[in-house]
Protein backbone atom coordinates (compact mmCIF):
# COMPACT_ATOMS: atom_id res chain seq x y z
CA UNK A 1 0.00 0.00 0.00
CA UNK A 2 1.35 3.46 -0.52
CA UNK A 3 2.48 6.01 1.80
CA UNK A 4 -0.54 8.49 0.23
CA UNK A 5 -2.87 6.02 0.85
CA UNK A 6 -1.93 5.36 4.42
CA UNK A 7 -1.87 8.63 5.04
CA UNK A 8 -5.12 9.40 3.67
CA UNK A 9 -6.81 6.31 5.75
CA UNK A 10 -6.06 7.81 8.77
CA UNK A 11 -6.51 10.97 7.62
CA UNK A 12 -10.41 9.50 7.24
CA UNK A 13 -10.56 7.78 10.31
CA UNK A 14 -9.44 10.55 12.55
CA UNK A 15 -11.79 12.91 10.72
CA UNK A 16 -14.51 10.32 11.87
CA UNK A 17 -13.43 9.97 15.26
CA UNK A 18 -13.57 13.75 15.37
CA UNK A 19 -17.50 14.24 13.65
CA UNK A 20 -18.48 11.30 16.55
CA UNK A 21 -16.95 12.85 19.27
CA UNK A 22 -18.66 16.30 18.48
CA UNK A 23 -21.68 14.38 18.30
CA UNK A 24 -21.28 12.62 21.77
CA UNK A 25 -20.23 15.81 23.35
CA UNK A 26 -23.64 17.95 22.01
CA UNK A 27 -25.34 15.08 23.38
CA UNK A 28 -23.98 14.71 26.74
CA UNK A 29 -22.66 18.46 27.83
CA UNK A 30 -26.16 19.69 28.70
CA UNK A 31 -26.10 16.50 31.72
CA UNK A 32 -22.57 17.20 32.82
CA UNK A 33 -21.98 21.13 31.92
CA UNK A 34 -18.36 21.86 32.19
CA UNK A 35 -17.34 24.61 34.90
CA UNK A 36 -16.24 27.52 32.89
CA UNK A 37 -12.85 29.55 33.60
CA UNK A 38 -14.37 32.17 36.29
CA UNK A 39 -16.76 29.34 38.28
CA UNK A 40 -13.46 27.27 38.69
CA UNK A 41 -11.22 29.84 40.53
CA UNK A 42 -14.36 30.69 42.20
CA UNK A 43 -14.92 27.75 44.21
CA UNK A 44 -14.24 26.53 47.40
CA UNK A 45 -11.58 24.48 48.39
CA UNK A 46 -12.20 20.83 48.07
CA UNK A 47 -12.62 17.54 50.55
CA UNK A 48 -9.68 16.83 52.74
CA UNK A 49 -7.75 13.88 51.59
CA UNK A 50 -9.13 11.62 54.62
CA UNK A 51 -12.50 12.45 53.71
CA UNK A 52 -11.53 11.36 49.93
CA UNK A 53 -9.65 8.80 51.24
CA UNK A 54 -12.91 6.99 53.55
CA UNK A 55 -15.25 7.42 50.47
CA UNK A 56 -13.21 5.56 48.33
CA UNK A 57 -12.55 2.83 51.25
CA UNK A 58 -16.16 2.87 51.36
CA UNK A 59 -16.75 2.26 47.43
CA UNK A 60 -14.53 -0.41 47.67
CA UNK A 61 -16.36 -2.17 50.70
CA UNK A 62 -19.48 -2.04 48.73
CA UNK A 63 -17.69 -4.10 45.45
CA UNK A 64 -15.97 -6.35 47.69
CA UNK A 65 -19.97 -7.26 48.95
CA UNK A 66 -21.44 -7.20 45.82
CA UNK A 67 -18.51 -10.02 44.90
CA UNK A 68 -16.66 -7.80 42.36
CA UNK A 69 -14.71 -4.65 41.78
CA UNK A 70 -16.22 -2.71 38.85
CA UNK A 71 -13.39 -2.43 36.96
CA UNK A 72 -13.02 -6.38 36.94
CA UNK A 73 -17.12 -6.78 35.94
CA UNK A 74 -17.23 -9.27 33.19
CA UNK A 75 -20.20 -7.82 30.60
CA UNK A 76 -22.50 -10.80 31.80
CA UNK A 77 -22.51 -9.17 35.29
CA UNK A 78 -23.14 -5.45 34.06
CA UNK A 79 -26.75 -5.58 33.85
CA UNK A 80 -27.16 -6.91 36.97
CA UNK A 81 -24.47 -4.11 39.35
CA UNK A 82 -25.52 -1.39 37.06
CA UNK A 83 -29.06 -1.87 36.23
CA UNK A 84 -30.06 1.18 33.84
CA UNK A 85 -33.60 3.21 33.92
CA UNK A 86 -35.30 4.43 31.15
CA UNK A 87 -33.23 7.54 30.88
CA UNK A 88 -29.87 5.65 31.41
CA UNK A 89 -30.65 3.25 28.50
CA UNK A 90 -31.90 6.30 26.31
CA UNK A 91 -28.33 7.95 27.08
CA UNK A 92 -26.43 4.65 26.00
CA UNK A 93 -28.34 4.78 22.86
CA UNK A 94 -27.70 8.05 22.12
CA UNK A 95 -24.17 7.96 22.42
CA UNK A 96 -24.28 4.60 20.71
CA UNK A 97 -26.64 5.62 17.47
CA UNK A 98 -25.54 9.15 17.43
CA UNK A 99 -22.19 9.59 19.38
CA UNK A 100 -20.53 6.41 17.94
CA UNK A 101 -19.90 4.36 21.10
CA UNK A 102 -18.86 0.92 20.55
CA UNK A 103 -20.48 -1.87 22.90
CA UNK A 104 -16.50 -2.07 24.49
CA UNK A 105 -16.83 1.58 25.05
CA UNK A 106 -20.31 1.48 26.98
CA UNK A 107 -19.26 -0.97 29.02
CA UNK A 108 -16.28 0.96 30.16
CA UNK A 109 -18.64 3.62 30.70
CA UNK A 110 -21.11 1.36 32.78
CA UNK A 111 -18.21 0.25 35.19
CA UNK A 112 -17.18 4.23 35.53
CA UNK A 113 -20.63 5.08 36.47
CA UNK A 114 -21.42 2.19 38.64
CA UNK A 115 -18.16 3.30 40.23
CA UNK A 116 -19.37 7.03 40.27
CA UNK A 117 -22.55 5.81 41.79
CA UNK A 118 -20.47 3.58 44.75
CA UNK A 119 -18.25 6.85 45.73
CA UNK A 120 -21.59 8.55 46.27
CA UNK A 121 -23.03 5.97 48.68
CA UNK A 122 -25.90 5.41 45.62
CA UNK A 123 -27.82 2.02 45.31
CA UNK A 124 -28.29 2.31 42.21
CA UNK A 125 -26.71 3.83 38.90
CA UNK A 126 -27.99 7.07 38.07
CA UNK A 127 -28.93 8.91 34.79
CA UNK A 128 -26.24 11.50 36.22
CA UNK A 129 -23.43 8.85 36.92
CA UNK A 130 -23.90 7.42 33.51
CA UNK A 131 -23.63 11.16 31.84
CA UNK A 132 -19.91 11.83 33.76
CA UNK A 133 -19.04 8.62 32.64
CA UNK A 134 -19.64 8.59 29.13
CA UNK A 135 -18.79 12.59 29.18
CA UNK A 136 -15.34 11.04 30.34
CA UNK A 137 -14.70 8.39 27.78
CA UNK A 138 -15.43 11.44 25.35
CA UNK A 139 -12.80 12.98 27.06
CA UNK A 140 -10.40 9.94 26.91
CA UNK A 141 -11.22 9.66 22.81
CA UNK A 142 -10.20 13.32 21.96
CA UNK A 143 -7.18 12.57 24.04
CA UNK A 144 -6.35 9.30 22.21
CA UNK A 145 -6.76 10.83 19.06
CA UNK A 146 -5.31 14.08 19.60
Amino acid sequence: MCVARVRSDAATARGQLQRAERRAHAQVDPLCRALTSRELQAASPGESSAVVRARVLAARARQRNRGCLNALLPPSQLDECCALDRAGRRLVADAVDRGGMSARAVHRAMRVARTIADLAGEERTSVRALAEAVQFQGYETRRIVR
